[in-house]
């Protein structure tokens, strides 16, 4: 009871401040990060440590490895974004963690971290879901952006369209029915040989390439929903790269990746602009670590700026994994009293629309 006390006196007190403060923790894969974000939009700080050189020679990210490491770098990266913020404890108002989806590993070492010092520090507890944690990162580079709008989040886990009317009232408009882009970039990059992480290398390498070079099915699902579908165009380019290889035949590797990339992106673009224009959405926000490619950008830009529709992507920094967005989704549950306490677990399979922490 006298925790409980002391901590419901903390929140009365932040609340009379002009400034919240959010200590925020993600590891829900292979970074390890932490962030102080103040008001949900103003960035003090955000430290990352990339695990990318360590799983590159695995060719993905091996979930033990992730976890032993956020085990070893997290308490020292906590520090550093406190640090680098110009904070202490007593500066801080609530501490936020990434609860799921991800590794179950992985999230674990965070919630754990972020539980250890909710208590020691006498704060209250945020649960950020993943996806909120990257429809945010948008809020932070647009600090003018107000729902409600379309929010397009892709990336190597996820690919999913959400009606946002406000952060509490989300719609799963349309998902993948198979791999998420991110994954397809990845598994014909492996199939090209190229480095993990695969999308930034097909990004690259299809700068090099004829975007028609290789034929490849434009994928169309009948039912007029906002699905998605990338295995069979997957599949189409791992089928041709065999058939090359039997009749020993030169392979242009960069017209493959962007073949490949032209199709994945105008799926995205054709489902998107869509579903905008059926539910009457004026805003199309992207978010997730496919954001960050290029042709997604220019295809998206380009089209939203014929049709008149207000387009917003995050920074690159806040496109892939990182505390920063985290703390931006926990200012929202901070204003409306969402607490989690210490029953808080990880939840690699959380629901795509959960927002309250379980408990």
């Amino acid at each position: 009871m006298p925790i409980l006390c002391g901590v419901l006196c903390k929140i009365l007190e932040a609340r009379m401040k002009d400034q919240i403060k959010i200590l925020a923790i993600e590891t829900s894969c292979d970074e390890t990060a932490a962030a102080v974000v103040q008001d949900g939009r103003e960035v003090l700080s955000n430290v990352i440590f990339s695990q990318i050189d360590i799983h590159q020679k695995f060719g993905g990210v091996v979930p033990e490895v992730a976890s032993r490491k956020h085990i070893e770098y997290i308490a020292h990266i906590v520090e550093e974004a406190l640090i680098e913020a110009e904070c202490s404890k007593e500066d801080i108002d609530a501490i936020a963690v990434t609860y799921g989806p991800g590794l179950v590993g992985a999230l674990l070492v965070g919630v754990a971290y972020a539980k250890a010092l909710s208590f020691a520090w006498d704060k209250p507890l945020i649960a950020v879901n993943h996806l909120h944690g990257h429809i945010s990162g948008n809020f932070i580079s647009h600090k003018e952006l107000e729902p409600p709008f379309l929010c397009l989040v892709v990336s190597g886990g996820h690919t999913h369209i959400l009606g946002i009317k406000d952060m509490y009232n989300i719609e799963l408009m349309g998902g993948t029915r198979d791999d998420a882009a991110g994954e397809a970039f990845d598994k014909i990059a492996r199939s090209l040989k190229l480095p993990y992480p695969g999308g930034p290398q097909i990004d690259r390498l299809s700068k090099l390439g004829n975007k028609e070079g290789v034929k490849l099915p434009t994928v169309k699902l009948k039912d007029g929903g906002y699905d998605f579908s990338f295995s069979g165009l997957k599949s189409s380019v791992l089928n041709y790269l065999n058939q090359m290889k039997l009749k020993n035949n030169e392979i242009n590797d960069a017209d493959v990746a962007a073949s490949f990339q032209e199709k994945v992106v105008k799926q995205l673009l054709e489902v998107t602009i869509r579903c905008a224009k059926e539910n009457k959405y004026n805003k199309i926000v992207l978010a997730g670590g496919v954001s960050a490619n290029t042709r997604v950008r220019e295809v998206f830009k380009e089209k939203c700026q014929k049709e008149k529709y207000n387009l917003y992507f995050p920074e690159l920094k806040y496109c892939t994994d990182n505390a920063a967005m985290i703390g931006a989704a926990a200012y929202y549950s901070f204003k409306k009293s969402i607490f989690a306490d210490m029953k808080l677990n990880a939840c690699p399979q959380i629901g795509h629309l959960m927002i309250k922490p379980t408990k």
